[in-house]
């Protein structure tokens, strides 16, 4: 029997991580591919965890036919996931979100806690009710807990794999998901079949857990989970036409269609509109820098260039070749499955170089070298597009230029609708730009401003009297590009009105590792959209190094005087530096996944290897230190030595990825720092999964109760992550950095470690 549980556990921790993925890759779309939500949803998933383990989960002594509890628990979970997989499509609906508008942090937040919350209170009584099954049916020692830690792990590392390889290219999410209920009815069945004819259980468990594996058989493979999915859809896109939808290993696309009008959205977000895009912003972002250089010959777009932009830069008969980068080859895929005359012309034409990669990637490694370089990207609204707008992008930008060569981007802008947050987005990128070009032009727009950085002194003298005169030499056809309107966009008192609005902006410069332009770009979406929470989220900006460091050292001192005062912690000081363990567990995770983005830029393809990655740390820390329990004199002193660890880890990481990305900075160090991002994750679960089963040991030398025990110290292992990927994601990354973040951990960690080193090494018997 015990194997037949280790099977259950297994299928547990495999189940968990699926769930959690799928509602995770779900969820990602409805918020828009924000990577910063990713810390939100794993944060609510931890809490949830949490609460189930620690509420639920405690009433393991008192049901009576705990299997069977066991069993009814888990039909539940998946019964729950398939419903959850369904209303996260419906959630902008339920929301009263419009089609591609985004949702603002404190939305995501309560939404993600909402759909989350049946899957993830029911893994978590999981977690308690397979502690007290597996003691029951092995020897009852103080490592039951951590060897059930270990198992559910090792399930867990198997469900990242899985997930990556199997599950994402080439099922459903309700295929997926109704996969995993087959999976779990199948091993409800393995654990009730020693008492099939026993006498000791209803006859109609097993009857009834083989219907449901009967049900969702005929769901899987009688073509149900594909209705369900197509119907999900429809509810997600209420009362539009979907003519395709489909996630890739970047990102999801859907294709809507209204009488031969195509809108192509990238993660819930309109990206490209063929055939008739937006003719005016489209004719001042590509016809105003090319009529600004004198001779445009070689140009290279980056991302965004169907759909208009190529076609526009076409019309310039003296251009000769035109580069174009686009990371997803499913999004011209597609393009070329619903072809308009625009695109077809724009991709069939012999002067455009398509290329599948990422535009960062092909800055570092092409040896070409460029009139004028593009940026499709508008606005640095989530981690993969923040890349394009940091001081590392603009100097790649600036290698690859011929002498006179410009680089142009845009920047959400308003003539009427001004505030501090667009104002300090505005600036960042101004000062960014600035730290790597000395002359900079700037065009004022309703909706976008337009950017133009160059070496030459020729992008700031250019007037409007050479630019119509290019344009009649040129020949150039446009709708909106006439003298008037020229005139109109390059009056001298734009650059005054543009210098007087970013006066007394942030002058921040944006950097890979300390994206402040994410962090401008959501304080101007929550000002605009969600303005109660906008204030508050505008605050956290005055947040620094130095204010948490005294808030550390406050909070030690009020601790030394309760500690003169004779007051012990010894009951407290365990759980307390578990938490904080999870508090560190879950940054990592965030840096790790936040520089993998800001490196690469495709995190949602490696996201179910990166989580692998730390689960398998995680389980080979925990066997370490569960296989040692049984002979450890001094277990506190192992954990406090894991403690210094995990500090000198937090403040490592940031002199390890700095060093990385100078030599992902060499095409013969890309598959080497590649490499690094597994071995990273792993290092940190191998630190932060070790101390659970220690801490298991420790304290149970005082505690009668095996599974109050394990369920008190998971919750604050969990509670503690929750807290990591809230303050993490909404807070700490955008605003201090990966350096701050990891340095703010370090001193978290040191206040455990001073908190746990002075306790008598001894707890006290808790019945």
């Amino acid at each position: 029997m015990e194997r037949r549980v280790r099977l259950a556990i297994l299928t547990m921790g495999f189940s968990g991580l699926v769930a959690e993925m799928l509602l995770l890759r779900e969820l990602l779309i409805v918020f828009s591919g924000n990577e910063l939500s990713i810390g939100i949803i794993l944060a609510n998933w931890l809490v949830l965890e949490a609460l189930g383990c620690f509420f639920p989960g405690r009433l393991v002594e008192k049901v009576k036919h705990k299997l069977e509890a066991f069993i009814a628990i888990t039909v539940l979970f998946s019964v729950a996931l398939i419903a959850a997989v369904f209303l996260t499509r419906m959630l902008k609906g339920l929301l009263g979100v419009s089609v591609g508008e985004s949702i603002g942090f404190l939305a995501m937040f309560y939404a993600s806690l909402l759909i989350l919350l049946p899957v993830s209170v029911l893994h978590g009584a999981l977690f308690t009710f397979s502690c007290r099954l597996y003691a029951r049916y092995s020897v009852h020692d103080a490592a039951s807990a951590g060897k059930v830690y270990v198992i559910e792990t090792v399930g867990t590392l198997a469900g990242g794999v899985v997930f990556t390889y199997l599950f994402v290219p080439y099922l459903t999410a309700f295929q997926a998901s109704i996969g995993l209920a087959m999976l779990n009815f199948a091993v409800g069945l393995v654990l009730l079949a020693p008492y099939r004819n026993s006498g000791l259980m209803p006859r109609a468990t097993p009857i009834v857990l083989s219907a449901l594996l009967v049900l969702s058989g005929y769901g899987l493979f009688g073509n149900q989970a594909d209705r369900l999915h197509r119907d999900s859809i429809q509810a997600q896109w209420r009362h539009q036409n979907v003519v395709h939808y489909e996630n890739s290993q970047y990102g999801n696309i859907c294709v809507l269609e209204n009488q031969g009008q195509y809108v192509f959205f990238l993660d819930g977000l309109p990206a490209i509109i063929t055939p008739i895009p937006d003719i005016l912003f489209v004719e001042e972002f590509v016809h105003l820098p090319l009529l600004s250089h004198p001779d445009p010959r070689s140009l290279l777009i980056l991302s965004g260039g169907a759909g208009g932009i190529i076609n526009e830069a076409l019309k310039h008969a003296s251009v000769e070749t035109i580069e174009y980068a686009e990371l997803d080859p499913l999004l011209l895929s597609l393009l070329r499955q619903f072809p308009t005359p625009l695109t077809e012309s724009e991709l069939t034409d012999d002067r455009v170089r398509i290329t599948h990669i990422d535009g960062r990637l092909l800055l570092r490694t092409t040896p070409s070298t460029y009139d004028l370089i593009f940026v499709g990207v508008l606005e640095p609204s989530n981690l993969q597009a923040n890349r394009f707008f940091t001081q590392e992008f603009y100097a790649l930008a600036e290698a690859r230029l011929n002498e006179g060569g410009m680089l142009v981007l845009g920047a959400p802008g308003s003539l009427t609708l001004l505030n501090e947050e667009l104002r300090d987005l505005n600036s960042s990128v101004f000062h960014t730009l600035n730290s790597v070009f000395p002359h900079i032009r700037v065009i004022p727009g309703e909706g976008s401003h337009i950017f133009l950085a160059s070496h030459s002194e020729e992008v700031e003298a250019v007037d409007m009297v050479q630019i119509v005169s290019r344009l009649d030499q040129r020949q150039i056809p446009a709708n909106m590009m006439v003298p008037w309107y020229i005139e109109n966009k390059l009056h001298t008192g734009w650059q005054g009105w543009f210098a007087s609005f970013i006066e007394g902006g942030s002058r921040q410069v944006n950097r890979d590792l300390r994206p402040v332009g994410l962090f401008y770009s959501l304080s101007h979406w929550n000002a605009v959209f969600a303005p109660a929470f906008g204030m508050v989220f505008r605050q956290f900006e005055r947040i620094t190094l130095g204010t948490l460091a005294l808030s550390f050292v406050a909070f030690l001192l009020i601790y030394a005087l309760l500690r003169l005062r004779k007051i012990r912690f010894e009951s407290v000081s365990i759980p307390f530096a578990i938490g904080t363990t999870g508090f560190a567990g879950m940054i990592f995770s965030l840096v790790v996944i936040f520089s993998f983005q800001s490196n690469y830029g495709y995190v949602f393809s490696w996201i179910g290897l990166l989580v692998a990655a730390f689960m398998a740390g995680a389980a080979g820390g925990a066997t370490l230190v569960t296989r040692m329990l049984s002979r450890l004199e001094d277990g506190t002193g192992l954990f406090l030595k894991v403690e210094l660890a995990i500090i000198g880890l937090a403040l490592g990481l940031p002199l390890v990825f700095s060093a990385g990305s100078a030599v992902a900075g060499r095409q013969s160090g890309l598959g080497l720092f590649r490499a690094l991002f597994l071995v990273i994750p792993f290092v940190c679960g191998l630190l932060t999964g070790s101390q659970f089963p220690l801490a298991n040991g420790v304290y149970l030398k005082g505690s009668a109760s095996l599974s109050k025990t394990a369920g008190m110290l998971y919750a604050a292992d969990l509670l503690g992550g929750w807290l990591g990927g809230i303050v993490g994601a909404v807070v700490l990354l955008p605003v201090l950095g990966l350096a701050g973040t990891c340095l703010t951990v370090g001193m978290l960690k040191l206040v455990s470690f001073i908190v746990l080193s002075t306790q008598p090494r001894s707890v006290p018997t808790r019945r």
